[in-house]
Parts: structure tokens; C-alpha cells; sequence
């Protein structure tokens, strides 16, 4: 009864530390179960970044975790949170042991709040952090659910920090936030491309070849951005929209591509001729919209508010009369891809509670319509309130 005692008290504490800087605070303990309480879904993340930053202060950890983080095989060296505590209990360098002497938690207690919070990854976001950090005691723990959230950091004292969530502090950051990478697969190589040793043929279609944005679109914390390009088209034979194909770096070729600065060059597929024909065949004198997202959480799926998203479909086509859309338009002379009028407006989609909305970059619209160009673009890619978020190359192969 005493250890039971013990651990809720020290549980609540840490807890109740995290609830007096404006936090939801954790359950009660679980006289049912007779186990300590587990902090609310909110605290998780906030208590997890404080165990690991108690845990830096020891040199020898540290130098464990950035040997840790140097070798992952993951973008931006990404590590799966959950997957490190796994990994390491039991061993010479067990995490959790470490981060529960810390904070005064039972292991088990931390193994189980680790395990009831939404899947996390752990990294230092800003390239420069990542080559300045050698493992000393000057860095951060900083976690945040919802981007463009300012940021909780605690340093190696436990001491808890509000950072502003658009510009880094000069201390390293290893930031603990929701997962955004497929930890199921570890590329063979950090910046190696996936192409086989040769060019694949060529699969008639759309293809985007250059594209420029004026912003990443992600809040530091965040890290790289992930622009991702969807082909949104009437919903059967409604006036609704729905998601026919997307680009990104997540999908199989010839979709995949990577961009993660704000210029990128290359060839994707962005829809096949195949998927070109079977849509025309089936919704005549309709056309789509070439739709770009950064991707918050959730791969190729665009998690957004119906009615933002509507906004920024009325104010472009309101400033376009609707000629914001396009089609096939190639003949026996030349393959093209031009403008075309939109007529579904309509998007319906329900953000997720623990996935952040995607960022809506916009709707791409030719050139000629809008009226400017930029060299060795033709497509202008407009968001909420009509803005210029930035500029494709597209055409058909």
C-alpha cells in the first residue's frame, strides 16, 4: 500500500506541476484498479518531454540519445519515440530508467503514460540545431500537438519554457511531437532517392516537372515541410468534390516525390491517362483542380475544415469567374494540359482531434488566367483570400 501510495503521489505531482502552467491536469488515481493515475491525453506529451530532458542531464544519456539520433536511417533523423523506449528497457542504457529517476516516477508507471499517448517521434526539427548540438547540456525538450502551437520546452533542470512557435531559440531543440513518418520501413540511405538504376518508361499522363512555394507552410517544431499535390474531382454525380490521385513522398512511383524546401524539380505523375480517360468517360464536361496541402500527420490525406477549404475555392473562382480548373486539352498537333472551368466548390472533411489540419496551400490556376507568369511556369498556385502561395510546371506526356 505504501508503494501504491508512493507512486500516485509522486504521479499527481509532476502532474499537478504541469496542470499550475495553464495544462489540463492529470485523473485521479484509479481506486478500482488500484494503480497510479495516467495524465490526461493533453499532459502525456508535456510530462513525457519533461522525463526526457530530466533524463539529458546525465552525460552519459545524452551522449546515448545523440548517438541514437546520428545513425537513424530516417529523414531529418527521425526517431519513434515509443519505439526507443521499447527498445531500450531492459538494457544498459534503458531510457525509461532514465527518465524515471528523474522525475521520481516508477518506470512502469512512465512505460504506461508513454503507451497511452498518440504515437510520437523525436528529432532536432532545425538543421542548424542538428549540427550545432554535440551532446552538451545546452538543449531543450520541446513538444506540441497542433502546429504552429508555441512550443512547451523544459531543460535538463526540468525548468518549462513557452517557445514562440515562428521562430527557434538559438538552444538546440529535440522536439517529441506527433508522428509524421512511416517508421515501418528504414530507407537504405538518408537522401538517397528510391529510383531504380534506371529511368522507368514513361506512363503517359499529367506530370508536374518544377514547383516553387512562396512559405514551407510548417511551424519550426515541425521540421521539413511535406507538400503534397492531389487531383480533386466531382464526387459521382454530385456537386461535391472528392480525392482522385495524390503526389507525394509517401506514395509508390511514378507519384512519389520529395520536397521539402520551397523549390523542387524533377518528374512526378500526378494522374495517369488511364485515370485521365476513366474520369472524363465518367463525369462528362467536368474537369478537376490540381490541389497542393502540406501534410501535417496523415499521408495523401487531406484533413481540413469544409468550410476554410470553401472559402478559399469561392474567393479564387470568384476572382477567376471559375476558370480554375483544367483538363486534357491535347490534340493530334500537341499535348496539353489547360485551363478549365471548375464547377464543384464543395468539400466535405472532418479535422481529426489529435491531427492537426493540413496547411491548404491552394488551387493551381494557368497562368493566362491569372494574368502573370513567372519563366518556366504556367500554372500559379492560389490560396485563402486569393494569395499567390506559389507556381507549378505542368503539362502532359
Amino acid at each position: 500500500m505504501c508503494s501504491y501510495t508512493s507512486r500516485a503521489a509522486a504521479l499527481a505531482l509532476v502532474v499537478g506541476a504541469l496542470a499550475c502552467s495553464d495544462r489540463p491536469p492529470g485523473t485521479a488515481p484509479d481506486a478500482a484498479s488500484g494503480e497510479p493515475a495516467i495524465p490526461s491525453a493533453a499532459a502525456r506529451p508535456e510530462l513525457l518531454a519533461r522525463s526526457l530532458a530530466l533524463a539529458l542531464g546525465d552525460p552519459a544519456f545524452r551522449a546515448h540519445v545523440k548517438a541514437e539520433l546520428d545513425r537513424s536511417p530516417f529523414r531529418e533523423h527521425k526517431l519513434s519515440f515509443q519505439r526507443f523506449l521499447a527498445a531500450e528497457r531492459g538494457s544498459g542504457s534503458d531510457a525509461l530508467a532514465a527518465m524515471a529517476r528523474g522525475t521520481g516516477l516508477a518506470a512502469a508507471d512512465l512505460a504506461r503514460t508513454a503507451e497511452r499517448a498518440i504515437p510520437l517521434e523525436m528529432y532536432l526539427p532545425v538543421p542548424e540545431h542538428r549540427r550545432a548540438w554535440t551532446g552538451d547540456a545546452n538543449v531543450l525538450v520541446a513538444t506540441a500537438i497542433a502546429d504552429h502551437d508555441p512550443p512547451v520546452a523544459f531543460d535538463v533542470q526540468g525548468n518549462r519554457h513557452v517557445l514562440d512557435p515562428e521562430r527557434p531559440p538559438a538552444t538546440p531543440v529535440i522536439a517529441v511531437v506527433p508522428v509524421e513518418t512511416d517508421f515501418t520501413t528504414a530507407p537504405a540511405k538518408i537522401g538517397l532517392f528510391p529510383w531504380p538504376p534506371f529511368p522507368p518508361p514513361v506512363v503517359p499522363g499529367l506530370y508536374m516537372s518544377k514547383a516553387h512555394f512562396v512559405d514551407d507552410f510548417e511551424g519550426w517544431l515541425k521540421g521539413g515541410p511535406e507538400f503534397e499535390v492531389h487531383i480533386l474531382g466531382q464526387k459521382g454525380q454530385t456537386d461535391s468534390l472528392t480525392d482522385y490521385q495524390c503526389a507525394g513522398e509517401k506514395q509508390p512511383l511514378p507519384y512519389y516525390f520529395d520536397q521539402n524546401a520551397l523549390d523542387w524539380s524533377g518528374s512526378v505523375m500526378l494522374l495517369s491517362k488511364v485515370q485521365l480517360d476513366a474520369y472524363n468517360a465518367a463525369h462528362p464536361g467536368q474537369n478537376f483542380r490540381v490541389f497542393v496541402v502540406e501534410d501535417d500527420d496523415t499521408a495523401c490525406e487531406i484533413k481540413a475544415n469544409r468550410d476554410i477549404m470553401g472559402n478559399l475555392f469561392k474567393a479564387v473562382d470568384g476572382a477567376y469567374k471559375a476558370v480554375t480548373a483544367g483538363n486534357d486539352s491535347s490534340n493530334a498537333i500537341a499535348k496539353l494540359f489547360k485551363r478549365a472551368n471548375a464547377f464543384q466548390k464543395l468539400w466535405a472533411a472532418v479535422a481529426s482531434f489529435f491531427n492537426t489540419n493540413d496547411e491548404l496551400v491552394g488551387t493551381a490556376v494557368e497562368d493566362a488566367v491569372v494574368g502573370i507568369s513567372y519563366p518556366g511556369y504556367n500554372w500559379i498556385v492560389k490560396g485563402e483570400n486569393n494569395a499567390t502561395n506559389g507556381w507549378l510546371t505542368l503539362g502532359v506526356k
